[in-house]
């Protein structure tokens, strides 16, 4: 091709890659244009998808220039660019950037530019930072510009500051000027977006270059950047900019649509360092010198090194400990204040991380604030700020608790003051009501202290508190303070409220949402109590006289008339002019609330009720009549108006109130009528008003008092009344009543078992329904209940009983001494019951115990924290980063039991605790790292169980997102599995958006997997949750399943749910099975094939389903949730005769089905479904249906795998379905699905095949066995050498069945059996069961011959010595056929044997054993014979024809079965002859010499000695030995003789025989 004309005729794409730079040239204008025109998705792009890098890499510049043109189109236009992305811009960097011409330059820039905005913005930044270390500064600089150039289009969340900030000082030192100018660009840009967090990275640049980059800085505007290019995914955003550009003009504000640069944390941007190597070798042994120059020159090495802003993750327990101990016990107030520091220095380097030992280090430092010295005292609160930083004011509420009583005023105030410094930092959320009122407490008591710093401390906390938390929540705590003080605590307030009063008018409008969410607040109706003439005077103001007149009257009747005509006029008064208090004190009027007419009083009683409900009703006039009201509450006649009236005030005002006032009152009195109704109206008062406010420690001691009552119906109505507080409580509830008497407590549990599972019902009166804000009771009930459950118990401070010798046992090297210490640490717990939080060093020191080498130490370990985490509470959230994250770490034992416990514990401590302190931080992401398939496997599954259940997430999952796709492609498949059904968890907290862009990190074809499973995930994503985010503290974990708590609560759809079951719940679709039938055979659908099911035939099958069931059953029928599918099961059986030709019709779907059902793990599901098909096939069975073929084939050899199964109750229920399936369904056909489960590796699967198909030969004859009977027969006989004794045992029977049913026929129908199994030790088996088949048969022909009218049952065969030693000996009802002496010289003719002396043999059978072999097998069957004659006569034919060596040949195939049978000879000779006293040892010793010599001259045949295997040797050698080894043959003079025989044939055994199989069972041994 050396002219023009050649080349010019090739393709595009060959044009490209051309010798010639004409060629290139000409072929790169033409892809231009063809990239420019080729659709986005055309497959003609792959073809350049292997050339496209050569365009950049192009010799020659002209052509490069052009090449560089096409490039940006192909990047631009093509769906594959994207992975020709690190290819092309390594190109770029080392070929382009370093060219001369400006215009190459500008396209390289725009290609990188381009590869970015089609989201590929990690690999070009990596490709452009490793162009910064090229050794050409052209290089170099280029990279800086189009690093600077991404930055300033796509704005900092595109492009990841970290990496440039990190090379910004290596570039700041280059010697080129061109390339500082670039770095100083480039620093001015990522100024623009991250502000001062740039300054501490550039520190320690040149002091020029620094002063320069801060002239740069003040030029820059102060008004916030926005990109001004867009990704391919942000394609909406750029359009919302650019119509908001449109209408507000180039200074419009475009925050909402372009966000502006994200805060960066200047500690992101810092690498960790490790200082815990750089520690001095001696310090730990200078930090305790005695000298205290010592300790100080260990305490400044540690403080250089803290200086570090970012340090690496580590065990740093041993040192804070140090640190510790010199703050809390070292009199140097030097060295207290540099440990101070050092502590400060860890808590700012590590942040989260030292969280840890926060609760360890805190009290030790409130502690030390008794020191008066300022210098000291600054020292410590730096430290103690620094440390809050790390963990949160709930984990350091206890210990700020516990100084707030101490008697020094100085370490009150620092608390104090350390309190507002943390208050200021909090959120209303971070500061909860179960934690503002314990603070608030302890505050109140500090307002009233003689010291006046104190009280200023103190004030300045409530008034930094009510700032944060808001004045309705603060106000409560400070009704019984005095004015002066109240006015001082608003005046700190408000102060506080000025200073961040600017940053509040900044975001009026997210106020003003914020406030119009919550629903109108109900003012307390506040009343004095008033005189007994006031309140007449106002009654008679607006109560007829007539009626004042006759209240007190003494006829009845004029009583009765008064009520009725008070009762008119109060329902028709205004509001506004009721005098409450007043109304209900003149029903107190004479005879007054001691009324005796029944009339009267109820309409006294109605009075109070309508006086409550439509009048400003307070607890003034409350106050009038709870006591008479209660009183009446025990009456027949009216106790049901007295709890209208009661319920009514409760409206008025609030139930928490009445409802304490009420009971103290009942219990007060002594009627125990009143006292049991009190209790009852309660109970059923919580379900309407809710549980909102109830004053839980007070109806707990009064429900202790109602306990012990000796009536029975007071008993009754505090049992009934627990059962309604339990809905709301949960199972900490009974807590409170551990101590009472187990009769009683079970009583209490049987209350609460009926109540498990139920809901509380929704609030239907009182404050809830006035303001119709369901959400606020929701969360009032959940901070209200779950938040103070766990503070009414009275605790105990456990710290001062884990004594240092305690800690130190637990962490002993000797094992024993470990177990004792963790014994003593379980008996405090115990003893203690319900403990604080503050434990001292003990929760790390049991966190090395989680890491035991002793696994019984680790559970141990484990059940002393499940202990801990009943008895702590709540509290326990403090030690989550110290322990809790550890037992996660266990969760990858190897051990089963480990794993089990440690999922236990976790479980216990998330019950506590909650799911959102675990989520935090990168703990959990850093697990699930490890490459562990245990620990992977249980993590994902504990999270999918409780994700579900969370309405927010902290957005550290993220984190775990990483972790989770390598999960995705983890090589172990339960691993898999767990992590695609997590995955649809994780994206309903995250979204699809968040995870998808996460994948963008992933290798490409990782990445392709990934994005599929993401996608699939998306269609099954659940719904969040709706309900309480601490709902699962209330309630055990284990009964809260993942699908449960994502489903939702959906309690206005109850009614409509109920309506659409009542149909029915199959519908007959017009041919649809035949339609079903010829869409499998036409392979339009899946087959029903396959060894466990995938998801395409679960959505296949419910596509299926659709239109043949009920919409709420198909529902139920593919719930994830096990428990539908009962539901759905019990549905089924109640509708079956009822809707039986539905069911038909829909047959082949329903068991469909249930095919998928057998492989659930759960027991209840399958027992159901078991349950369900036996009524199945019954019904149809009783209609005379026949199953069709594809039926059959869809259900049947699943139910076959079932066979198999562990449980014997679901054997039993599957083998009765087989049963029935016989009536629906041919036996023959039904006959090789059990032949095909007989191959299964489930050795149970087999037997119970085997034993089916026995049963089925039994029942039906040689005519069920397909494809031929003789076929049939030879499978199952290979199962007699099965490995399994029960295999072996039921193959026997199997073939016994058969011999009844067709006789000697079975000989011909199984021929011989040529077992080669492929282990020695199966070899002997085979041999022995061989033999014993013709031994059994051969007697049992006789046994029936002899007794022709008695046909003795066969049984099961044992294979075992025992049986066969009995019926061996048994000569009554065994009878060998005596012997019949051969001519040895025919033997190698045909030998027809001679008839039995008992009975004539049939025809067939001389037929069957007309050769030497079945001759040889027959004599050799003779020398295993219990008769030691008959045995000794076959030994003598066999030893004369191992003698000529013309006709030894004849035993060729037969050493193995000959050797076996004289081993069981050996072994009955040695176990029943030598013991049965009745023989003459002279024949036993006879038959020993005749056995020892026959193999004797067996091993002198090399051929046959050649012969014997591994297994047979094994077995003839362990029964020589044990007559070696007998005492009776010792004894005796023949013994002698006999020993030196066997010792010889153990010498030629060892000689003669195959030396491979003789090395190989040396080995074994």
């Amino acid at each position: 091709m050396g002219d023009d004309s050649d080349w010019m005729k090739l393709p595009v794409d060959q044009k490209c890659e051309h010798k010639v730079w004409k060629a290139r040239l000409n072929g790169y204008e033409e892809a231009l244009k063809l990239f420019q025109r080729f659709d986005d998705t055309s497959p003609e792009w792959a073809k350049y998808q292997g050339i496209i890098k050569k365009f950049v890499t192009d010799s020659n510049s002209v052509a490069q220039l052009k090449g560089l043109e096409a490039v940006l189109a192909y990047v631009e236009n093509a769906h594959v660019a994207s992975r020709t992305v690190g290819e092309v811009l390594s190109g770029v960097v080392c070929k382009v950037f370093n060219q001369p011409k400006a215009r190459a330059k500008e396209l390289a820039s725009d290609i990188c530019l381009m590869y970015i905005e089609i989201e590929k913005a990690d690999i070009v930044q990596e490709e452009l930072i490793k162009g910064l270390e090229n050794k050409n500064p052209k290089v170099v600089v280029a990279c800086v510009e189009t690093i600077r150039r991404a930055l300033c289009e796509f704005g900092s969340k595109t492009v990841t500051l970290k990496p440039i900030i990190k090379v910004l000082p290596k570039l700041f030192e280059s010697r080129e000027k061109a390339v500082r100018h670039e770095a100083k660009l480039l620093a001015v840009e990522v100024y623009r977006w991250i502000r001062d967090s740039l300054r501490p990275p550039l520190q320690n640049i040149n002091s020029v270059q620094l002063k320069e980059l801060e002239e740069e800085w003040v030029k820059v505007p102060s008004s916030a950047p926005r990109q001004s290019r867009f990704l391919r995914s942000q394609q909406d955003l750029r359009t919302k900019f650019a119509e908001q550009q449109a209408v507000a003009g180039s200074d419009g504000d475009c925050e909402d649509v372009a966000d502006s640069a994200p805060q960066v944390d200047p500690y992101e941007l810092q690498d960790p360092v490790e200082i815990l190597s750089k520690l001095p070798k001696d310090f730990y042994v200078k930090i305790e010198a005695k000298k205290w120059q010592e300790r100080k020159e260990a305490l400044e090495a540690l403080a250089m090194l803290a200086k570090n802003p970012k340090l690496d993750n580590g065990d740093y327990g041993d040192v804070v400990r140090a640190l510790k101990r010199v703050i809390g016990k070292d009199t140097n107030v030097i060295l207290v204040s540099l440990a101070a520091k050092c502590l400060a220095g860890l808590a700012f380097g590590l942040r989260k991380n030292f969280g840890t030992y926060a609760g360890n280090v805190v009290p030790t430092i409130l502690d030390k604030f008794k020191e008066k010295k300022p210098a000291v005292v600054q020292s410590l609160q730096e430290a103690i700020d620094a440390v809050f930083l790390t963990t949160t004011l709930q984990n350091l509420s206890e210990d700020m608790l516990a100084v707030m009583d101490n008697k020094n005023p100085s370490i009150k105030q620092q608390a104090s003051l350390f309190l507002t410094r943390s208050i200021c930092l909090s959120t209303p959320s971070t500061l909860p009501k179960s934690l503002l009122k314990p603070l608030c407490a302890a505050l109140l008591k500090q307002v009233n202290d003689p010291a006046p710093e104190v009280r200023d401390a103190a004030i300045m906390a409530l008034g930094t508190a009510m700032k944060v938390a808001g004045e309705k929540a603060v106000n409560p705590f400070l009704a019984d303070l005095d004015k002066l003080k109240v006015d001082k605590v608003r005046c700190v307030y408000m102060r506080t409220v000025e200073d961040v009063g600017v940053a509040k008018k900044g975001k009026p409008g997210a106020e003003g949402g914020a406030k119009s969410k919550k629903p109108a607040e109900t003012k307390e109706i506040v009343e004095t109590e008033l005189s007994v003439e006031v309140c007449d005077e106002l009654a008679a103001a607006v109560l007829p006289a007539s009626c004042v007149k006759m209240l007190d009257s003494s006829n009845w009747k004029e009583r009765l008339a008064s009520m009725e005509e008070f009762y008119q006029v109060v329902e028709q008064m205004d509001i506004g002019a009721m005098p409450c208090q007043a109304l209900v004190r003149m029903l107190a009027k004479k005879p007054g609330w001691k009324e005796t007419n029944f009339q009267v009083l109820q309409l006294k009683l109605q009075v109070v009720a309508v006086v409550a409900q439509r009048g400003r009703f307070s607890k003034t006039s409350a106050s009038v009549v709870l006591d008479a009201l209660v009183e009446k509450v025990g009456d027949v006649k009216c106790g049901g108006k007295a709890k209208d009236a009661l319920t009514a005030i409760g409206e008025a005002c609030s139930l928490s109130w009445i409802a304490e006032q009420v009971v103290s009152l009942a219990f007060a009195q002594k009627n125990p009528k009143n006292q049991a109704e009190t209790l009852n109206w309660l109970a059923n008062a919580m379900k309407e008003f809710g549980f909102t406010g109830i004053n839980v420690k007070a109806f707990i001691n009064h429900v202790k008092t109602a306990l012990g009552a000796s009536n029975p119906a007071i008993r009754a109505a505090a049992i009934s009344l627990l059962g309604v507080m339990y809905l709301y409580m949960g199972a900490s509830l009974r807590m409170f009543f551990e101590d009472e008497k187990a009769a009683l407590l079970a009583q209490i549990d049987a209350e609460f078992e009926k109540m498990q599972g139920q809901t509380p019902p929704a609030p239907t009166r009182g404050a809830i329904k006035r303001t119709g804000g369901q959400e606020e009771g929701e969360e009032a009930k959940e901070e209200g209940v779950a938040g103070d459950i766990m503070d009414l118990l009275p605790r105990t401070d456990i710290s001062d009983k884990i004594t240092e010798d305690m800690v130190s046992k637990v962490g002993d090297k000797n094992w024993t001494i470990r177990k004792e210490g963790l014994n003593e640490v379980a008996a405090v717990l115990s003893e203690a019951k319900f403990i604080k939080p503050s434990l001292g060093d003990l929760p790390i020191t049991l966190k090395g115990r989680l890491s035991d080498s002793n696994k019984i130490l680790v559970q141990q370990t484990l059940s002393i924290m499940q202990q801990m985490a009943t008895a702590m509470g709540p509290a326990l959230k403090q030690h989550v980063k110290t322990l809790g994250i550890p037992v996660i770490t266990v969760l990858g034992d190897i051990k089963n039991t480990v794993r089990a416990a440690a999922m236990a514990t976790l479980n216990s401590w998330v019950e506590q605790t909650g799911m959102k302190e675990w989520l935090e931080g990168e703990e959990l992401s850093e697990e699930l790292k490890r490459e562990n398939p245990f620990l992977r496997q249980e993590v994902l599954g504990w999270l999918a169980v409780h994700l579900p259940t969370m309405r927010s997430v902290p957005s550290d999952l993220m984190l775990c997102v990483p972790p989770l796709f390598g999960c995705l492609e983890d090589r172990n498949v339960d691993v898999r599995k767990r992590a695609q059904d997590v995955l649809p968890v994780f994206m309903m907290h995250l979204g699809f958006d968040k995870m998808n862009k996460a994948t963008g990190k992933l290798k490409p074809a990782s990445k392709d997997q990934v994005v599929a499973m993401l996608d699939k995930a998306r269609d099954v994503m659940p719904a969040k949750s709706a309900g309480p985010a601490k709902a699962a503290p209330t309630k055990p974990v284990s009964s809260v399943h993942p699908a449960k708590a994502a489903a939702g609560k959906k309690p206005l759809g109850k009614g409509k749910e109920e309506e659409d079951k009542s149909g029915p719940i199959f519908t007959m679709v017009p041919n649809g099975k035949d339609l079903r039938v010829k869409d499998e055979k036409s392979l339009k659908t899946l087959k029903w094939n396959f060894g466990s099911p995938r998801d395409e035939y679960v959505e296949q099958l419910k596509v299926q389903m659709a239109p043949c069931v009920a919409k709420w059953l198909q529902e139920e029928l593919f719930h994830h949730d096990f428990q539908h599918h009962i539901k759905a099961i019990n549905s089924m059986i109640e509708c079956l005769e009822e809707e039986h030709e539905a069911t038909v019709a829909c047959l082949d779907l329903v068991l469909k089905w249930y095919t998928l059902r057998f492989f659930d793990t759960n027991t209840s599901v399958l027992m159901k479904a078991l349950e369900y098909l036996k009524l199945l096939f019954l019904s149809l069975s009783k209609h005379n249906y026949h199953l069709s073929e594809q039926e059959a084939n869809s259900f049947i050899p699943y139910l076959v795998l079932k066979v198999g199964e562990s449980k014997d109750v679901v054997r039993k229920d599957v083998r009765a379905i087989m049963g029935m399936l016989c009536k629906v369904y041919p036996a023959s056909r039904m006959f090789p699905f059990l032949m095909e489960g007989t191959k299964s590796k489930n050795s149970k699967q087999r037997a119970e095949c085997l034993e089916e198909l026995g049963c089925l030969i039994g029942f039906y004859g040689m005519s069920v066995c397909q494809p031929t009977a003789a076929k049939s027969l030879k499978e199952i006989a290979v199962h007699i050498g099965d490995r399994d004794t029960s295999v072996r045992n039921t193959a026997l029977n199997t073939v016994v069945t058969v011999y009844n049913v067709c006789g000697e026929q079975v000989y011909k129908l199984i021929g011989h059996v040529g077992f080669t199994p492929q282990s020695h030790s199966l070899t002997r088996n085979v041999g022995v069961v061989y033999l014993w088949i013709q031994i059994r048969l051969n007697a049992l022909v006789q046994s029936q011959q002899a007794e022709p009218s008695h046909v003795c049952p066969v049984g099961e065969f044992h294979l075992d010595l025992d049986l066969l030693e009995q019926l061996e000996s048994d000569q009554t009802s065994v009878v060998l056929p005596d012997l019949v002496k051969h001519k040895l010289g025919d033997l190698l003719d045909p030998v027809i044997i001679p008839e039995p002396k008992l009975r004539p043999v049939p025809t067939h059978f001389d037929e069957l054993h007309a050769g030497p072999s079945s001759t040889i097998n027959l004599v050799i069957s003779q020398v295993a014979s219990g008769d030691i004659n008959t045995s000794m006569k076959a030994l003598a034919q066999i030893d004369e024809v191992l003698r000529q060596e013309s006709i030894a040949e004849v035993m060729v195939g037969h050493t193995d079965q000959f050797l076996i049978a004289t081993s069981l000879q050996l072994r009955l000779a040695h176990s029943t002859h030598m013991a049965d006293t009745r023989l003459p040892r002279e024949d036993i010793f006879k038959l020993y010499s005749c056995a020892i010599g026959n193999m004797l001259t067996l091993f002198g045949v090399a051929r046959l000695a050649r012969e014997a295997s591994m297994g047979v040797l094994k077995d003839l050698v362990q029964g020589l030995v044990t007559v070696l080894l007998d005492p009776r043959i010792e004894e005796s003079q023949e013994g002698q003789q006999l020993i030196r025989s066997v010792n010889m044939l153990l010498r030629r055994l060892f000689e003669a025989s195959d030396q491979t199989n003789i090395l190989r069972y040396q080995g074994k041994r």
